[in-house]
């Protein structure tokens, strides 16, 4: 008999994401799972899920369990995996403040990116401090839509991106599939694609295509990458930067490359049970498991 899996929902800049509870982590997801789940139509609906498990009970995070509690596992929507995701990442930190699971203020969380800092007051935004953005070595990088094509920045966020500035970002098409990335081998695990403009002094606008995910409305290590490309190109300066996104806005703030704090929303929606169709063996654990916690409360609808 299929188990009930209590989740949470939950947005950054509509960047939408399925929260589930396994602090003991007992919970396996396999890729087709984690697509039933973000289904919009026979789903809950998300553009990916986030696993809420301690570090070292994730063999993943273990090694960052000295400094994090807790480690956040991300699936894009078709169920491959990602290195980080920034969004998600404010999105986690508002959960484990509002089940009180953290203390607001200052925390780290692990991520498979690496252990990332993050400021969670009681309410309003959230800052994380996503790190370093770097470039890699890869060739000269073409993105094409349609009969349109324009170079590209590659950036690692870590996840990989490869960073366009186009003249209006409706040139970027409809974006119900990737595009064409060139050369072929220049990012082996996919890439999110960013079409940006400029929108004003320190103000940027993109549109983005996610790897596993198709075009979301806000992508937060991808608003980072952006920032980091304009100021390699000399379109924006050191400082703090406006991007807006389909879902919102988010404030960036830098010095450099070393690091990059990204401020903006984090909102949780809805809690309830998942009893899709799927046989979810360890359901039950991970449902107890949660309940172990005090003041969880995630079985509630």
């Amino acid at each position: 008999m299929t188990q009930p899996l209590p989740f949470v929902k939950g947005h950054g800049t509509e960047n939408d994401f399925v929260l589930l509870p396994d602090p003991a982590g007992r919970l396996t997801l396999a890729a087709a799972q984690v697509a039933a789940i973000c289904d919009r139509r026979a789903g809950i609906g998300g553009d990916g899920i986030l696993r809420v498990v301690r570090a070292d009970a994730d063999p993943v995070a273990a090694d960052q369990a000295g400094q994090a509690q807790w480690f956040m596992d991300y699936r894009n929507s078709d169920g491959s995996i990602a290195e980080m995701c920034g969004n998600g990442l404010r999105v986690f930190a508002r959960f484990l403040v509002d089940e009180g699971l953290a203390k607001p203020g200052e925390f780290v969380v692990a991520t498979r990116g690496g252990p990332r800092t993050v400021r969670c007051p009681e309410s309003g935004p959230v800052t994380v401090d996503m790190g370093e953005a770097t470039f890699p070595e890869v060739g000269e990088v073409r993105v094409t839509v349609g009969q349109r094509s324009w170079p590209a920045t590659a950036v690692l966020m870590p996840n990989p991106h490869a960073v366009s500035f186009i003249e209006d970002l409706g040139q970027a098409g409809d974006l119900l599939h990737a595009p064409l990335v060139d050369p072929p081998g220049a990012f082996p695990d996919g890439v999110n694609v960013e079409f940006v403009v400029d929108a004003g002094p320190g103000h940027l606008a993109l549109r983005v295509h996610e790897r596993g995910s198709g075009e979301t409305r806000s992508c937060g290590t991808g608003v980072c990458a952006v920032v980091a490309a304009a100021m390699r190109a000399g379109r924006v300066p050191p400082g703090r930067c406006t991007v807006d996104v389909r879902g919102g806005r988010l404030e960036i703030e830098t010095s450099g490359y070393d690091r990059v704090l990204m401020t903006g929303p984090a909102v949780l929606v809805a809690r309830g049970q998942w009893l899709g169709g799927n046989d979810w063996e360890s359901g039950r654990s991970a449902w107890d498991a949660a309940m172990e916690i005090s003041g969880l409360g995630i079985g509630s609808v």
